[in-house]
């Protein structure tokens, strides 16, 4: 294989490209991975293309193997599924997850890698990232037997929530969305499905709420679907957008909550027994389930990714998840 790769960069807000890559040496401690599969992070990277992540947020949101800065040139991505060409002999030839930007092949620690199970297969091992979010989440949120959930926006992040909620033994989970075609989604997962305008709005009933819709109407009916005392476990990201609220109803005198859950930290209950790696293990036996496949919703060659990234930001490529393939491109 040629030292050289590729990677995808957003170039300026709106605009990306592919640059070559000149990879360094394999040090000790180093794995070179050649991708066999990226997912696009639909809601975070269709935000960070169109520059829309606040300057105060530059640090924070930054990813792991990250180039450039906010809001461009930037590589940025976090949804890589490759092979161990080089490297630790424990590795080598295995199938690994990294959150690794879009590109060909590269060079990062062993450490940084973690090992897809034999039984799952390596594009619906992209979901790794967004189902390791939807872990933490359900730390956060320790929904129980038996309780009444909905989720609030059908995108990845609100699909892999709903998966995990419907395998807790009892739960009555429904995915609430504005597009009607995710009921064919929802029945995948084994969950009810809903458009905001057939919920009930005055159905408080719900034990907990799940909002990633990214925005102020679905938070809003969010905490409309809330029984008294309860909370919305808020997961979405907005990016630089306003959101308005009205709490002038039952939101005091229901007492109740909105809390926010974001995967940069592993959630409190488990931060001293579970380190970023290990949860992230856990996220990929996860993927054994094989309904997580009703989320693979197109695929594109890697040489298309700078005409995709505009059709996603925009919504004229329709995609839950949509992945970039690699094997034609070394």
């Amino acid at each position: 294989m040629s030292s050289d790769a590729q990677a995808f960069w957003v170039a300026e807000p709106g605009r990306g490209e592919l640059r070559p890559v000149a990879l360094p040496p394999v040090g000790p401690g180093d794995v070179l991975v050649r991708a066999l599969h990226s997912g696009v992070s639909r809601g975070t990277e269709t935000l960070v293309f169109r520059g829309a992540v606040p300057a105060d947020q530059h640090e924070v949101m930054r990813a792991p193997h990250q180039e450039g800065d906010f809001p461009g040139p930037v590589k940025y991505g976090y949804l890589s599924v490759g092979v161990v060409e080089q490297g630790a002999p424990a590795l080598l030839g295995r199938t690994v997850f990294c959150l690794h930007p879009h590109q060909t092949a590269y060079v990062v620690p062993a450490e940084t890698v973690v090992v897809v199970p034999d039984d799952v297969p390596p594009r619906r091992a992209v979901l790794a990232g967004t189902v390791e979010t939807a872990v933490n989440a359900l730390w956060d949120a320790a929904p129980l037997v038996g309780d009444r959930v909905a989720v609030v926006g059908a995108g990845m992040v609100g699909c892999c929530v709903a998966r995990l909620l419907a395998r807790i033994p009892g739960t009555q989970v429904t995915l609430v969305d504005v597009d009607g075609s995710r009921a064919d989604v929802a029945a995948g997962l084994g969950v009810g499905f809903a458009r905001p305008d057939d919920v009930e709005k005055d159905d408080r009933g719900h034990d907990l709420v799940v909002h990633t819709s990214a925005t102020g109407a679905g938070l809003q009916l969010s905490l409309e679907l809330l029984a008294p005392e309860a909370t919305v476990l808020e997961l979405s990201w907005y990016g630089d957008s306003k959101v308005e609220l009205t709490l002038g109803g039952t939101f005091h005198s229901s007492r109740l909550g909105i809390r926010a859950s974001q995967v940069g930290s592993v959630a409190a209950v488990r931060r001293s027994r579970y380190t970023y790696a290990q949860r992230l293990e856990l996220a990929l036996g996860l993927l054994r389930d094989p309904a997580f496949d009703v989320l693979l919703t197109g695929e594109s060659p890697f040489t298309d990714l700078p005409n995709v990234l505009p059709r996603l930001a925009d919504g004229s490529l329709a995609a839950i998840c949509h992945t970039i393939a690699y094997d034609s491109t070394h």
